[in-house]
């Protein structure tokens, strides 16, 4: 007890252990009991089974890195029990499984947790968010979040971080936030949404983000392709009114053509080109309108054609009635026939 692992590097002065790179596939059991910040990264662990970290063995372990570890699945009960838990970094792992009870049923006091490039599997994102909204994580103050290709945010996901003060969604794949997903607690002081795929923030999101959280002062929009239309404009407003957005200068319009390059800021209503929108019930009712005159004209076309031509459709209604009647006169000769016996013999001994 209290020795260093053999392929580890540790430090008792600076109580950090270090285990990089050396092919471990699973967590050393013999780890000296002084550790508080740990490194196991570069690793091939795997999956993290519960009592990974046993809590009467490791009481001062404070920040714990398992980035770049090969882990695909961290089992219900693998960080439990360690009461001196505040820092975890996950980052870079294939994960296709998190429970829900990866901290135990009492939760953590874990206060910063970063998952870069962790959540590429869509189960395993609705898991944390399961996760986060039980509040087993409720002592949050950092989640990071970026670099995972996120589309959209399980709704309410955030509204249990009552803690939370920094939240990191940038290098993603984010094309727009429900409102839902803004629902984070008023000590939220940095949101990063830059390096993603927003185009526009529609859905209310500056009308969120105007009366958002009080701490909120740092927000970061950059190296997005935004579209400078009309839906632009809340967002231009809320830019101009305040400093919350960081390096709002640098904003600049992708589409289309005749704004491209612009700066945000510079934008105005003769460079969106926004005219008053048509009320729809009025655009159905026109269309109604015009579909009724067409149908009328080519009704009244018709039946001049039936008129010009009464003489013509006489004539062939004639003819098609003599041609049926004589059809007819033949199917009645040949019904007489057959129902005359002689008639029969007759007919079947035609050479006499």
């Amino acid at each position: 007890p209290g020795s260093c692992p053999a392929p580890c590097e540790c430090s008792e002065p600076a109580k950090t252990v270090k285990c990089v790179n050396r092919n471990l596939t699973a967590v050393p059991p013999d780890l000296p009991p002084y550790v508080r910040n740990l490194f196991i990264t570069g690793n091939r662990l795997a999956r993290l089974p519960a009592g990974a970290f046993p809590a009467q063995r490791l009481p001062d372990l404070s920040a714990l890195n398992l980035s770049g570890n090969h882990l695909r699945a961290v089992e219900a009960g693998a960080l439990a029990a360690l009461p001196a838990l505040r820092q975890l970094d996950l980052s870079g792992n294939p994960l296709v499984s998190l429970s829900p009870q990866a901290f135990g049923e009492g939760g953590s006091p874990l206060e910063e947790l970063a998952l870069r490039g962790a959540l590429r599997d869509h189960g395993v994102l609705l898991s944390l968010g399961a996760m986060l909204q039980a509040g087993a994580l409720r002592n949050l103050s950092r989640l990071e979040l970026a670099d995972n290709g996120l589309l959209l945010l399980p709704a309410g996901a955030f509204a249990a971080l009552l803690a939370l003060r920094q939240l990191d969604l940038g290098d993603s794949s984010l094309v727009g936030l429900r409102n839902a997903s803004l629902q984070a607690p008023g000590q939220l002081q940095g949101l990063n949404l830059s390096d993603s795929s927003l185009g526009v923030l529609r859905n209310g999101t500056p009308a969120q983000l105007r009366g958002g959280p009080p701490a909120l002062r740092h927000v970061g929009l950059g190296r997005n392709a935004w579209l400078c239309d009309c839906a632009v404009e809340d967002l231009v407003a809320w830019l101009k009114e305040g400093d919350r957005a960081e390096g709002k200068e640098a904003l600049t319009c992708a589409y289309p053509d005749k704004v491209l390059g612009k700066a945000l800021l510079k934008i105005n209503g003769s460079d969106l080109n926004c005219s008053v929108p048509v009320d729809l019930p009025s655009q159905l009712q026109t269309s109604y309108v015009f579909l009724g005159i067409v149908l009328a004209l080519i009704g009244a076309i018709f039946l001049l054609v039936l008129y010009l031509n009464r003489k013509g459709i006489k004539k062939w209604m004639h003819n098609i009635r003599d041609a049926c009647r004589d059809h007819m006169e033949g199917y009645h000769y040949r019904y007489e026939i057959n129902a005359d016996p002689r008639l029969t013999n007759l007919s079947s001994n035609s050479d006499v």
